[in-house]
């Protein structure tokens, strides 16, 4: 697919994540890109089209338009804009006394979103991507590998929809709808995997983290997932029950994070204790 070129002279910077920047139309209030940062020409490509699949099948997500390319050889996606949206970390960074309603509203679209049953043959499936994670992963050792391996293949498969980077961040609403941002990563398999990040953000990052990237002391995170967890697995459970259950796929999220740093995240690794 050919990239439309555009100027951005017709944009302005609104926000900015690990991948890229998102930006405004000047004057088209119906307009945002999410722009990555040069270098990426097929990620933007690959989630433009996965959006479109993503969008299409009716989960609750801006709707995607074109593929992208600025004067400087950066790419990036067009999207419908969804004017005086607000994420879910934001919203609860902005009004603390309301982190009940803000984490149990999440964990409703979370359990709608691992309630929809897709087509299996035209996603990947999760356990996949973190075999393929594992195998590029230069941190751990073949032993560990192979304990690692045994433990994704060995979680029971399901055919229903996983987000793949489910923060809290990546969930907005406006008024009465509420959307899911950010499906570069989409794909089908246990919900397990997809839960985990939500623990992993809110939990088991640093105080620095937290601050830096959802505008919150780690107590109110904290709070967040203890408002979050008995909504999405049920009022019965006790939380440390599902701490254990959660605690080792969100430590496999270490291969996605020593894959962006390039370094061995111990902090996150201390979550596999139970598999390694």
């Amino acid at each position: 697919m050919d990239a439309i070129k555009i100027s951005m002279d017709d944009y302005v910077l609104s926000g900015g994540g690990a991948n890229g920047e998102s930006y405004d139309h000047r004057s088209d209030p119906s307009v945002m890109l999410k722009l990555y940062f040069p270098g990426k020409i097929q990620q933007p490509l690959d989630e433009m089209m996965l959006a479109r699949k993503v969008y299409e099948m009716g989960i609750p997500t801006p709707e995607p338009g074109d593929y992208v390319v600025t004067e400087d050889g950066r790419y990036g996606i067009r999207f419908k804009r969804i004017a005086g949206k607000k994420s879910y970390s934001r919203a609860t960074a902005d009004e603390p006394e309301k982190v009940a309603q803000f984490a149990a509203e999440f964990a409703q679209m979370c359990r709608r979103l691992h309630s929809t049953h897709i087509d299996t043959s035209a996603f990947e499936n999760v356990k996949e991507r973190y075999f393929r994670l594992m195998a590029d992963n230069p941190f751990f050792s073949a032993a560990e590998k192979d304990k690692l391996g045994r433990f994704i293949a060995d979680t029971p498969d399901e055919d229903t929809a996983v987000h793949g980077d489910l923060q809290y961040s990546n969930a907005i609403f406006v008024g009465d709808k509420r959307y899911f941002i950010d499906l570069g990563d989409f794909c089908w398999g246990n919900h397990l995997f997809d839960v985990a990040m939500v623990y992993l953000c809110c939990c088991l990052s640093d105080e620095a983290f937290i601050l830096e990237t959802f505008h919150m002391p780690k107590s109110l995170s904290t709070a967040f997932w203890q408002e979050f967890a008995p909504v999405y697995f049920g009022a019965g459970i006790p939380l440390k029950e599902i701490e254990e259950q959660i605690r080792p796929y969100a430590g496999l999220k270490t291969l996605i994070i020593e894959r962006d740093t390039k370094q061995p995240m111990p902090e996150f690794r201390a979550a596999l204790a139970s598999i390694l």
